[in-house]
């Protein structure tokens, strides 16, 4: 009775062993926050030291050492006066000499100058904004300063403006880009809501698989006018269609209609299978829903487009035969172009990556997150979706990896100039 007493006693709970680890874990973590303030407090230490003698070195260049006598003395020592430069990502105070020119007053110095001029603060603030640190919070964010630095800078509509100039540049840059460089042989052009606007968004693909942002409009792929907007400044910025070209696309009727307006024959068109689902998903009764789309996913993985069209047929008949007219109209509807991949006779990888416009969708869910960020959009039509699209993007395309199957892109692109000049021969003999 006493063993078993013992035993008992001897056991710990949950609660204590979690206790437990927290005395040997704390002091650990308490010592290395205390190790990391106190580096950090020294590298800033360094650096502001490091920063005085660089200044004190530009003014011995400038004016001699202080105290030294010079015969012929052009420029001279004026004291010192605090001057500001962004520091640790924001302004702090600087204390700097002064030197002037026995003829034109005060001369500027080099290396302040040049500190000056530099402004690492608008891409930390930006960066911090991407992490999804808000106006509010960004100098709570911040690395701590040795005592006695002043600092400016750092409050919400500062940090607000800079945020709004460094999106300006971003955006400018991005739609401003040339293509001409560019050797494309596949573009995915998807919309995607944001702050309740609908934006497209343009990604090509290059000869080695590589993506690459090309563009973006505020409004949908159902409105043509727009779209033939958005093909007609990719052309404008150097947009060069060696031969024929694959477009991937969501399936807006706008959108369709501008590729042919604008490029025509040149335009081989593969509808996105995701968003066919989906579509006939909305016109198909509930309780067929998962047969419908057990048949839709084994038409699309069918190796030829022939055994693909005869399912898909099939289907349509089905539905048609048992009461969903609608649905039946909706797998008719675009059949052959969400096929076109399966008619191009490409690899099973690279087939099945250029069947949808889920490459692109990688970057959309970047630009999604980066946007949460935004608490209160501006009302009406602004340049700021498009600012945060952009910063989204450029977020995104750091990360960026090659296609699927991007290997077999040299036989997409055979394929297509085959197609194309076959088509020209027809021409001429017409």
């Amino acid at each position: 009775m006493e063993k078993q007493a013992g035993r008992t006693s001897s056991k710990q709970g949950p609660e204590s062993i979690a206790n437990e680890v927290m005395k040997l874990i704390l002091p650990i973590t308490t010592a290395v926050a205390s190790t990391k303030k106190g580096l950090m407090e020294l590298v800033h230490r360094l650096g502001f030291a490091a920063l005085d003698e660089l200044l004190e070195v530009d003014a011995e260049q400038v004016a001699g050492k202080k105290g030294a006598r010079r015969t012929e003395r052009t420029h001279n020592r004026w004291g010192t006066t605090i001057g500001a430069l962004t520091f640790g990502g924001r302004r702090v105070q600087v204390t700097r000499p002064r030197v002037r020119s026995t003829v034109d007053g005060e001369v500027a110095l080099p290396m302040w100058e040049l500190l000056s001029e530099v402004d690492p603060m608008s891409e930390r603030v930006m960066q911090q904004a991407v992490l999804g640190v808000s106006t509010r919070r960004y100098a709570d964010s911040l690395e701590g300063l040795p005592d006695g630095i002043g600092t400016r800078g750092t409050s919400k509509s500062e940090v607000s403006r800079k945020l709004v100039g460094k999106t300006k540049v971003r955006l400018r840059e991005f739609l401003g880009r040339r293509l001409e460089a560019l050797s494309l042989v596949a573009i995915f052009i998807d919309g995607i809501e944001v702050a309740g606007a609908s934006v497209v968004i343009a990604l090509g693909v290059e000869g080695d698989g590589t993506k690459v942002p090309l563009g973006l409009w505020q409004g949908s792929t159902e409105n043509s006018t727009l779209c033939i907007s958005l093909l007609h400044d990719l052309v404008t910025r150097g947009l060069a269609l060696d031969g024929r070209m694959l477009f991937v696309i969501d399936g807006g009727k706008g959108l369709r209609k501008a590729l042919t307006d604008v490029f025509g024959d040149a335009a081989v068109v593969q509808r996105c299978q995701v968003h066919k689902r989906r579509n006939v998903k909305e016109h198909v009764s509930v309780a067929r829903r998962v047969y419908v789309q057990r048949q839709m996913n084994l038409a699309y993985r069918s190796q030829s487009a022939k055994v693909a069209r005869g399912r898909l047929k099939q289907l349509a008949s089905w539905l048609e035969n048992n009461g969903e007219p609608d649905a039946a109209a909706s797998v008719r509807e675009g059949l052959e172009e969400t096929l076109m991949v399966h008619k191009l006779g490409l690899p099973p990888t690279l087939r099945k990556t250029l069947a949808t416009t889920n490459p692109i969708e990688n970057m959309n869910g970047t630009i999604r997150r980066v946007s949460r960020n935004v608490k209160r959009w501006h009302p009406g039509p602004s340049q700021m979706i498009k600012r945060w699209v952009a910063l989204g993007i450029v977020e995104a395309q750091g990360r960026f990896r090659r296609i699927k199957g991007h290997k077999d892109l040299a036989k997409l692109r055979d394929t297509l100039r085959a197609q194309g000049a076959m088509v020209d021969q027809q021409e001429q003999l017409a």
